[in-house]
């Protein structure tokens, strides 16, 4: 498949026809970083065991969804930077989605799901390499997808808003272009995003942040409050009914609650 203008933003680019995920892919190829430098990219329209968060299986039938792994290895910044990343990703993807929508509202629920009118459109998965100096960073796309073909009541596609006639390096090209600019960013601000105009951006876009929400931790355990903003990591910052007492979410699945 010819991906020209999606090419231009990858160190290294490779597109599969096939493959169980990208992100796994991505993972065990690149512990060699000669072989695969910082912001190699891993793409397919058909994925057959995709992963999404807390171990949440991600299937699409073929050519009806986007699959993007991107391998990053940070130069200024370390693992304590990481959970920028996936925030970062989260961005990219909405801007990419906003770009071919005309009416409607995009907006990425934390830590990073983007949503059009409150519907589910994208999703991202980060994991680390084992050494801890690199992310792969995996986001997929509804494509063509109608209705009674996606997953879940409240998921949606480009085709439910009117977008066709697209190639895939029509869409990729918007995603990766978006990602490079803002990882560009990242770097330059070595992973100090407090106070940056790169984190109002990030607030601005998000549906979260100063709504009533349930956590639900990798744990087990649950508990509600109101979001109130992102601490120097990108954790989610959570205000309890204690006035004084406030919650950092690292990992966890975030429910609006309806006001």
């Amino acid at each position: 498949m010819e991906l020209t203008a999606s090419q231009e933003f990858a160190s290294r680019l490779e597109y599969l026809p096939e493959i169980g995920s990208t992100n796994t892919y991505l993972l065990t190829q690149s512990q060699n970083s000669a072989d695969w430098p910082d912001f190699s990219v891993v793409v397919t329209d058909n994925q057959t065991a995709g992963r999404g968060r807390l171990d949440r299986v991600w299937e699409a039938r073929a050519g009806k969804a986007l699959a993007v792994s991107v391998l990053l290895r940070p130069s200024s910044f370390d693992i304590s930077s990481f959970g920028w990343l996936p925030l970062a990703a989260g961005l990219a993807m909405r801007n990419a989605v906003a770009s071919l929508l005309d009416d409607a509202e995009v907006s990425v629920k934390w830590p990073n799901d983007v949503l059009v009118n409150g519907e589910k459109i994208s999703g991202i998965l980060a994991e680390v390499l084992p050494d801890g100096t690199a992310v792969v960073i995996g986001a997929g796309l509804n494509l063509s997808q109608s209705k009674d073909e996606l997953p879940i009541p409240t998921a949606t596609s480009l085709l439910l808003h009117g977008v066709t006639g697209f190639q895939l390096d029509d869409i990729l090209v918007r995603y990766l272009a978006g990602l490079k600019r803002i990882y560009d960013e990242l770097l330059d601000l070595a992973g100090e995003v407090e106070n940056s105009e790169l984190k109002q951006e990030l607030l601005s876009v998000s549906s979260t942040i100063g709504s009533e929400v349930s956590v639900s931790l990798p744990d087990g355990s649950s508990f509600e409050g109101k979001a109130i903003g992102l601490d120097p990591q990108g954790r989610l910052l959570i205000a309890m009914d204690n006035p004084t007492e406030i919650r950092a979410v690292a990992a966890g699945d975030i429910q609006h609650l309806r006001q």
